[in-house]
């Protein structure tokens, strides 16, 4: 029997385990929370949950069994260890409605892809319970099968798996995940909310699939996918279930009449599933525009409304102006899924308190504004962060508490310890004088009112820069980082123990600089980098040497599949002591003749992959950021680094989800850009690097930019990119739409690549178009590296001989 029958999705439900890890102690750590596991539980939800672990359990169970070094069996013993104990949390703190099946082993959405039976048709797949081996070549590709499109989710720096869908496909119910992990939390006594994607949001998120018109209409698959929603609806009823929740994020953006419509044929024909259950339509991340709120108010057979009241503060407005539905619960998410900052708890009840008056005391419920997934795990794992630091901070586990003791407050047993020390804390925040800086404050604000730019435009800057760095045509690059090795993750993690020397530790990352720069040489690529040996994280290497940061021990957020960021605390006014990269930099270039990049992340990145103080605009924080950047781009170029990398990887990422609020955005972000590099001279190349997202709704706020060449996400996309500079936009800076997908561990061939390359040359010119990887190599192995880049260089190679007989 083959593996994929074997090891079904169905199958990784196995019975509770003796041994399981708890996400979190009794969260006896915070101030009178001891009595919080009450046996009456009020009126507290949570919208969803991490699922990688406190450690990141999941995240090495994935990898162990993908090199295959363990089996199918041992990582869905880790799962189900994770979700029992995330359960077996919840229920101890008090939580009412608990959520279940939004535990996943790569992807929410991939996970809906699934149980929807929405296979794309290359896999091979026919029917039957989804397995691992089709789930995983779905989402990460295999030895001869590329890997679905990935794009970020929302403005959130998780990336999800775009479904394909055409009028022929099919959809069946293909995995039974939601009904087996309900079934799963109840054997272990607890009565759980399964969570799915809703139907509407599932095709609003998916694209037309290979050789289907991009005129498709998705929502014309409606009437298709219901059918499958009705199947789940009724297991789940049968299985014991009282409350579904539906996510359907895409109510906050700005959609059309016809989009909006969908919601109501959608609920309209499940809504004689609905007998017998309470039904909540769950929505996050914004704002939910006026016409949607009537649309959604007015459905039939749904019991209750989740509404992010964080990030969604004009919501408030529209439950009191528009009127709620009587009889209708209001899921109110006024504890932040999307940052690690304590509740401000007096604040959220005045909040409940007026939402009570408009809905009823019984029928408010106090939730997370989202998922918590988005935030760190748990506090308690946290060993090197002060005391007055942690005071400030509540991560996942902790937020749950708040919920709870929100909940129970609102209901008359408000536990006034617990109302003290938040108070005390948040008033030492918004004193502490480790948060403010009055020189870098007076510096940031001097910014606003003023331009930041190049002297020369782009086309002379770059015959400048051709001059000096002498390139050839279509030349190559790398992105950035190169394999991060087992032993080079000892090197630093024993570096920073201080079980090895300084002098020690530079040896041992000069050594690898020297290995990385030696097979560039080798592979004749023509601009290289460093390989990044020394770095943890884009941002979180950047951030320890700035001063305002903060850094966790154990603080991992999902980015997609086993992929987990650290993200950094701006907690206060941000500055650059002394210089972070030039010796590194310096170091590398002194090896080889050829351009050395230095490489850099931007200000828009850094702010967007950090968790960001919430006392002051978003804006001013990034300038300051900006500023720190910009001594250090002054230094590089003053040590003979001719070409540097600024990454704004996120830029796309921060945008906000309704068009009335993007241009502002748009405006200061491209400004922080430019800010950094504004002050050197025609001759220093600067290049810029964005990833997963789609940029041609922005691409001429990228072009604004300014940037000398921009490498950018392509292949995994379907050369999405390009179709915009067919469109007519015109283009005249260096561009590196990338060739290869670096988030799969299949190797294209050189022929393969060639292509690409051509498809970019029939719309760009030839004199600005680079080749490049679509991202950095440090998740990938070397044994995939090496051809890959082989092959990369031998199709730039190949193509220039073609032009040069062209001519």
């Amino acid at each position: 029997m083959s593996l994929e029958m074997s090891h079904n999705l169905r199958t990784h439900l196995m019975g509770p385990s003796s041994r399981k890890p708890r996400l979190s102690p009794e969260p006896s750590h915070l101030p009178g929370t001891a009595s919080f596991s009450a046996k009456k539980k009020m009126a507290s939800h949570i919208v969803g949950y991490p699922r990688m672990g406190p450690k990141r359990e999941l995240k090495f169970a994935l990898e162990s069994f993908w090199d295959g070094k363990s089996s199918a069996e041992d990582l869905q013993k880790v799962a189900a260890d994770l979700r029992s104990s995330i359960w077996k949390q919840m229920a101890d703190a008090g939580i009412k409605y608990i959520p279940s099946n939004t535990f996943s082993y790569y992807d929410q959405v991939l996970d809906t892809t699934a149980m929807l039976g929405a296979v794309p048709t290359r896999y091979g797949w026919h029917g039957g319970e989804i397995g691992f081996d089709t789930y995983f070549s779905m989402a990460r590709g295999n030895a001869s099968l590329p890997a679905m499109e990935m794009t970020k989710w929302f403005d959130t720096n998780y990336h999800f798996i775009v479904p394909e869908l055409g009028p022929d496909t099919k959809f069946s119910y293909s995995s039974h995940k939601a009904v087996s992990e309900y079934k799963e939390a109840k054997a272990l006594g607890i009565d759980t909310v399964p969570v799915l994607i809703g139907p509407v949001s599932y095709l609003l998120l998916s694209k037309p699939a290979k050789g289907v018109e991009k005129s498709f209409s998705l929502l014309s698959l409606l009437e298709k996918v219901l059918p499958v929603y009705k199947e789940v609806i009724a297991e789940l009823k049968a299985a014991g279930a009282s409350w579904i929740q539906f996510d359907e994020p895409t109510l906050v953006m700005d959609l059309h009449s016809h989009q909006l419509q969908a919601f109501t044929e959608a609920y309209s024909g499940l809504e004689s599933s609905f007998s017998g259950l309470n039904v909540l339509i769950e929505t996050y991340f914004a704002d939910v525009p006026a016409d949607a709120f009537k649309t959604i108010i007015a459905l039939k057979g749904i019991s209750g409304f989740g509404f992010d009241l964080v990030r969604g503060t004009k919501t408030l407005e529209l439950i009191k102006s528009e009127g709620f539905p009587s009889g209708k619960f209001l899921f109110a998410g006024v504890v932040d899924g999307r940052n690690i900052w304590a509740n401000d708890l007096a604040s959220s009840l005045s909040t409940l308190e007026s939402l009570e008056a408009v809905v009823g005391k019984d029928k408010l419920v106090v939730s997370t504004s989202c998922s918590l997934m988005h935030t760190a795990v748990d506090l308690v794992n946290e060993t090197k962060l002060d005391a007055e630091m942690k005071s400030w901070l509540a991560f996942a586990a902790q937020k749950v508490v708040e919920v709870n003791a929100l909940a129970k407050a609102l209901a008359g047993d408000k536990n006034e310890a617990f109302f003290q020390g938040n108070a005390a804390a948040q008033a030492s925040r918004k004193s502490s004088p480790r948060v403010t800086n009055q020189e870098v404050q007076k510096a940031a604000a001097a910014l606003k009112g003023s331009d930041h730019r190049r002297s020369t435009d782009v086309s002379a800057r770059l015959d400048a820069q051709q001059k000096k760095l002498n390139l050839p045509v279509l030349p190559t690059t790398t992105i950035g980082s190169f394999p991060q090795t087992m032993d080079l993750r000892r090197v630093r993690r024993e570096y920073k123990a201080k079980k090895i020397s300084e002098e020690e530790y530079v040896n041992a990352i000069k050594e690898e600089i020297s290995k990385v720069v030696k097979l560039q040489e080798e592979l004749d690529i023509d601009v290289l980098v460093h390989g990044e040996p020394e770095r943890n994280d884009m941002v979180e290497y950047f951030g320890e040497q700035l001063s305002g940061f903060a850094f966790t021990v154990n603080g991992w957020v999902q980015s997609y599949g086993s992929r987990c960021v650290k993200p950094p605390i701006i907690y206060g006014d941000v500055s650059r002591p002394k210089a972070m990269t030039v010796f590194w930099s310096s170091m590398a270039q002194s090896m080889t003749p050829r351009p050395m990049k230095g490489m850099l992340t931007g200000p828009v990145t850094i702010l967007n992959w950090s968790f960001v103080r919430n006392d002051q605009p978003r804006f001013e924080t990034c300038y300051q950021i900006a500023l720190a950047i910009k001594d250090e781009v002054e230094d590089l170029e003053a040590a003979g680094i001719h070409v540097i990398q600024i990454d704004e990887a996120a830029l796309r990422e921060g945008l906000p989800l309704r068009k009335s609020e993007q241009s502002f955005y748009l405006d200061w972000a491209v400004h922080s850009f430019r800010i950094t590099n504004c002050g050197v001279q025609d001759t220093t190349q600067i290049h810029t690097h964005m990833c997963y997202s789609n940029f041609n709704d922005i691409i001429h706020s990228i072009i604004d930019m300014d940037a000398d060449v921009i490498t950018i996400e392509n292949s995994r996309s379907d050369e999405k990119l390009l179709s915009v500079f067919r469109e007519g936009v015109k283009y005249g800076a260096g561009i590196g739409p990338g060739v290869y997908d670096i988030h799969s561990p299949r190797i294209p061939s050189t022929e393969e690549i060639a292509d690409r390359i051509n498809k970019m040359l029939a719309v760009l010119e030839t004199n600005i178009l680079w080749v490049n990887p679509d991202c950095g190599l440090k998740t990938r192995k070397y044994p995939e590296v090496k051809p890959a880049l082989t092959n990369m260089v031998s199709a730039a190679k190949i193509l220039r001989k073609e032009l040069a007989s062209a001519k």
